[in-house]
């Protein structure tokens, strides 16, 4: 089954947001690297957060697809 427009547009909305949070993960880690110990733990902290939260938005392109969450036209 295809998907219908809105729905095709969400999902690519949805993948292209957590493909930007991953690189900007790497960004970050790279950062990391010039950090004192601290800062550079503090911040992996928040870098592992995002990849979560990345995770969490493919999770949500994934139910798109399978047509688990639908996006109707607005009225």
């Amino acid at each position: 089954m295809s998907l219908k427009k809105p729905n095709q547009q969400l999902r690519r909305d949805l993948k292209a947001i957590a493909s930007n949070l991953e690189e900007s993960c790497i960004d970050l880690g790279k950062l990391s690297e010039k950090l004192s110990d601290a800062d550079a733990i503090a911040l992996m902290g928040l870098v592992g957060t995002l990849y979560e939260e990345a995770d969490r938005l493919v999770s949500y392109a994934d139910e798109v697809k399978a047509g688990q969450i639908n996006r109707n036209k607005p009225e």
